[in-house]
């Protein structure tokens, strides 16, 4: 019989929901970073049995992928303490560099999780941070296409 005649099930979970990828990197943390994992499972959570006790299995396939990406976060988050000085860039350290084109521009290293370039918060895993990481003041770096000079490191 064709497909055309069959009736379809709508109740069927979508199973195939891929799974979000985990950074191979490290899961550098601040305390603050981590309060935003644990927020985020502490949600999930509440949401996945909103849609358990609703029987919305679509919801539960979509709620249960993020709740079990943010599970293996938490799980390998490792916390660093903020740093006690920052004479060199470090995660947690706002930095201040200058490009070659005159912009100023300061980012602060944090977790993957935590980063929001548009908000001055880089990830240590970026290209950027890591062309940084280990640096002093006033030491030329690799930024994008052109070199940038560091003109200011503070704790974060």
């Amino acid at each position: 019989m064709s497909r055309a005649f069959v009736k379809e099930d709508t109740s069927e979970v979508v199973s195939d929901l891929p799974e979000r990828p985990v950074s191979e990197h490290p899961n550098y943390v601040t305390a603050e970073g981590l309060a935003q994992i644990e927020s985020e499972v502490a949600r999930l959570r509440q949401e996945l049995a909103a849609a358990t006790a609703s029987a919305d299995r679509s919801a539960q396939a979509k709620i249960g992928s993020d709740l079990r990406y943010w599970t293996a976060r938490r799980a390998n988050a490792e916390l660093v303490p903020p740093p006690a000085d920052c004479k060199t860039v470090r995660f947690g350290c706002a930095v201040t560099i200058l490009r070659e084109d005159g912009r100023k521009q300061t980012f602060k290293i944090l977790g993957e999780d935590e980063a929001d370039p548009a908000k001055g918060t880089l990830s240590h895993a970026a290209p950027l941070a890591r062309s940084l990481l280990g640096k002093s003041l006033q030491e030329s770096i690799q930024a994008g296409h052109g070199k940038a000079t560091i003109v200011f490191i503070a704790p974060g």
